[in-house]
């Protein structure tokens, strides 16, 4: 019996049983440094997972340059590929001398046979296999991952639905017969919400009667979600728009409720006990305090297994509250109503995680008059920093005068920047596409979007020099096989996010997609029909992985306060096999997607 390392993905997937079969099965064998382990055409005999060497793979039809698309180590694992196609597409072939264990074909496939979840992992796409990471965190007892994986449909109350002409103490005896504490309301054709506090407020404060109709002091705004969402999106939303339930929705029915003491009922959050304190923070020291448990809050969810692409939602909403928090503390309510704060970058996006610097700016309504705003400005760019945020580098805060600015005057800001396409005016554009409003006035935003998408949608030459950009940064794949492996590391940032965020911008900018967030335009982009949704869901996973092991650096940065080591490098070396070879699938997506994109917008020349 051979004594081989079997606790790594795909073995991992098989039982006990299962792995003693392989250890059992399998053989040693020594190739030489340059000798050809597995040729291209030649039939896969064998599944080969490397014990020591390296092992690269080569594309003999590519040019010389770009020749070798793959390069393997100890741990990893191939030829598996080569069994179920029937030949092999590639040469593998030993870059120094390796020794290899040796799956024998008819075993590989027996183990197929019996554990679909082992054959499954060679057919899977970039997406599922991640999806499959997070699954198995949760069979492992990870109480957060197991609740990342809860349907709102597992947590919702069935709605209690009352007319709108239902008196106010009609409304009381529905509640308590229930023990509900909210009801839907059916009124003049549209479905509204009454809670406790509302009838409370309507007796006491309005001094309404009890005979007094319910329709008449429901809410018809509603916080909507679907029984098929994630519980943890219904908390992120909950957390968002400051309410304490939302309401599930099947096409115009409503079906459920969900309320935030079931979802905290079902997972005891700490992220609720930060937004507690936000809400509870009455000045901008106490505000100082809450924003700074943030990264705790954060490396408790990364321990805990959760999918980053909610953590991202959850720590935007939070980030979003605090700021806005603090214009409302700065700013007196008449000026609030003509003005909307933008936040932008990642920050306007929802994709940072750890705080980051203050990219801001504001928008004025027409015929406003603000006497001091440039003090107004520079105390709420002072304060940001106060509560953790620092100044932008680039100099993009409501600080600077230059992204201070009447609706008229960005609207000529943008004509200007759209006609130039030189490098600043496409950065200021990249910028104002990412801008989220998070307080003030929102219409002022939407109005300048709608001009932006006027401008620049069906202009095909600027579609063209903005989309340029996704090419600015070489992705590691090719001069040093697929992942470069300096002692440095290779920076996650310029060779696999931007190019993500960037590309997927640009076509949020063609087909007029009012969202900011990466994952949210990459879904309305497979809505519009302009991404099939497989590769939608592969970029959308690259993209998590490259923010998490990104992450990951820069939370072991903090903990060993250490600000020389450079957040956006990932060090490959550190890496376990699995996590290679997944951060060598998501790469060749986002090779593929600056080709897709070279294509569509003719970057070639």
């Amino acid at each position: 019996m051979v004594d081989i390392n079997l606790s790594q993905p795909p073995f991992s997937l098989l039982d006990e049983k299962g792995r003693q079969r392989v250890r059992d099965g399998v053989d040693l064998a020594y190739f030489n440094e340059s000798e050809v382990i597995l040729d291209a055409g030649q039939p896969g005999e064998h599944v080969f997972l490397i014990h020591k060497g390296e092992v690269a793979e080569l594309d003999l039809n590519a040019s010389e340059r770009e020749r070798r698309i793959g390069h393997y180590t100890a741990g990893d694992l191939f030829g598996a590929i080569s069994i179920l196609n029937g030949t092999s597409r590639y040469r593998f072939q030993a870059e120094q001398e390796s020794l290899c264990y040796l799956l024998p074909r008819a075993l590989f496939e027996d183990i197929c046979t019996a554990y679909p979840a082992f054959d499954n992992y060679f057919r899977q796409h970039l997406a599922e296999k991640a999806r499959h990471v997070l699954e198995r965190r949760a069979e492992g007892g990870m109480s957060m991952a197991r609740f990342m994986l809860a349907r709102v449909a597992e947590c919702m109350r069935e709605p209690v639905v009352v007319e709108g002409h239902t008196t106010i103490a009609e409304a009381v005896t529905h509640l308590r017969e229930r023990h509900a504490d909210s009801l839907l309301v059916s009124h003049a054709g549209r479905c509204g919400m009454v809670t406790k506090t509302d009838l409370l407020d309507a007796l006491v404060q309005q001094g309404l009667p009890h005979s007094a109709e319910v329709g008449g002091i429901a809410h018809f705004t509603l916080i909507t979600s679907h029984a098929d969402d994630y519980l943890f999106t219904a908390l992120v939303s909950m957390t968002r728009h400051e309410v304490a339930r939302v309401v599930v929705m099947e096409g115009a029915q409503a079906v459920g409720v969900v309320e935030l003491t079931d979802v905290l009922g079902y997972f005891s959050s700490r992220a609720h006990a930060v937004s507690l304190q936000i809400e509870q923070a009455e000045d901008i020291e106490a505000l100082a305090h809450a924003s700074a448990r943030l990264p705790q809050l954060i490396q408790t969810l990364t321990a805990q297994g959760v999918k980053l692409r909610f953590a991202m939602e959850l720590l935007a909403a939070l980030n979003g509250r605090i700021i806005h928090k603090a214009f409302r503390f700065l700013i007196p309510e008449d000026r609030q109503s003509q003005s909307c704060l933008l936040v932008m970058g990642s920050e306007g996006r929802g994709e940072q995680i750890l705080k980051t610097d203050q990219d801001n700016a504001l928008i004025l309504a027409d015929g406003s008059d603000w006497p001091g705003i440039e003090d107004a400005m520079g105390a709420l760019t002072d304060t940001l920093g106060r509560l953790g945020y620092p100044p932008c580098p680039g100099n993009i805060m409501v600080s600077n005068p230059q992204w201070v600015a009447s609706e008229s005057a960005w609207r000529g800001k943008i004509a200007r920047w759209a006609s130039s396409r030189d490098p600043d005016a496409l950065m200021n554009l990249a910028i104002m596409l990412d801008a989220h409003a998070i307080a003030g006035n929102a219409s002022l935003l939407e109005g300048l979007r709608e001009h932006l998408f006027a401008r620049g949608s069906h202009d095909e030459l600027l579609l063209s020099y903005f989309a340029r950009g996704v090419l600015r940064y070489s992705t590691p794949l090719t001069l040093f096989g697929t992942l470069k492996r300096p002692e440095h590391g290779i920076d996650i940032k310029k060779g696999g996010i931007f190019p993500i965020v960037h590309g997927v911008r640009t076509l949020a900018l063609e087909r007029r997609v009012a969202a900011t967030s990466t994952f949210a335009r990459l879904d309305a982009l497979v809505d519009d029909g302009r991404l099939d949704r497989p590769f939608a869901d592969d970029l959308g996973e690259a993209m998590s992985l490259f923010s998490e092991l990104r992450l990951r650096q820069q939370l072991e940065n903090l903990e060993g306060n250490d600000a020389s080591q450079e957040p956006n490098r990932v060090v490959v070396q550190r890496l376990s096999g699995f996590e290679r070879d997944l951060l060598r699938e998501a790469l060749h997506t986002v090779k593929e997607f600056k080709q897709r994109l070279s294509q569509r917008f003719h970057l070639e020349y």
